[in-house]
């Protein structure tokens, strides 16, 4: 299929159709951003959010995180939320503007409130560190519940975290373990180190090597930096070479 022609009116989106804006999305990237600007000058939310994401990641277009947040922010000002959830990472993260961590909340509350599983992980963040509002341990508990309850993967290890530390909720090794396993197999580096760590008290150390490169190959620099450190102090000469390995991974921090 052909990309449609690129819409030069708001009523030409009106007769775009589903299949075709999913082609447009997954067209070659250089027209493809061509048409999505052009739908996104028209007022398009969905396509102000996506060439906000595209700017991000340099799709199609020269990567620019302060045209990112300007779109981000247009399609929020329509109430998309993921624009509002990306509106606060950017925020958060410094992407584009300075970090201003009540702004990041701002946007990722306006998106929790409408129910979206990420915003709610990243507004239960904030609420955890007391960043940009309040330290509030119960709310971020129930955010992270809310998102876990949708399949957002990553909450499962901050559960996790709750239960086996005795915060908010009483203090439960099993189902933090529980917790733990779930995220883990479910994709979540956080999840598959904790998971690892699980095994590795137990003295099922192959399992939890195997873990623990699953996290090697998944995790975030900085992350890798973090646990690297924490598997050198290991007595287990495996768990220590895994730590090496997430250390070279990771490399220098920028």
């Amino acid at each position: 299929m052909n990309l449609p022609s690129p819409p030069t009116q708001a009523a030409d989106l009106l007769a775009i159709t589903a299949e075709q804006w999913a082609h447009v999305i997954t067209a070659p990237p250089e027209s493809a951003a061509a048409w999505v600007r052009a739908a996104a000058n028209l007022g398009h939310a969905e396509a102000q959010a996506v060439l906000g994401q595209w700017l991000l990641d340099g799709h199609g277009v020269p990567r620019d995180a302060a045209q990112a947040l300007h779109w981000f922010l247009r399609a929020a000002q329509l109430q998309h939320v993921m624009a509002m959830n990306m509106a606060g990472r950017c925020h958060e993260n410094g992407w584009g503007t300075a970090v201003d961590f009540d702004k990041a909340a701002h946007w990722y509350r306006a998106a929790a409130d409408q129910g979206l599983a990420p915003a709610q992980y990243n507004l239960a963040n904030l609420l955890s560190s007391g960043q940009g509002v309040t330290r509030d341990l119960p709310k971020a508990y129930a955010l992270y519940r809310q998102a876990a309850d949708q399949g957002y993967v990553k909450a499962l290890a901050k559960l996790g975290r709750f239960h086996e530390d005795g915060q908010v909720v009483a203090q439960d090794p099993a189902a933090a373990a529980e917790l733990y396993r779930q995220g883990a197999e479910g994709g979540d580096f956080r999840a598959q180190f904790n998971h690892a760590g699980v095994l590795a008290a137990v003295g099922r150390h192959d399992e939890a090597l195997v873990w623990l490169g699953r996290v090697v190959e998944g995790a975030t620099p900085r992350y890798l930096r973090q646990a690297g450190a924490l598997l050198m102090e290991s007595g287990n000469a495996g768990i220590r070479a895994v730590g090496q390995r997430m250390l070279d991974r990771a490399g220098a921090p920028a």
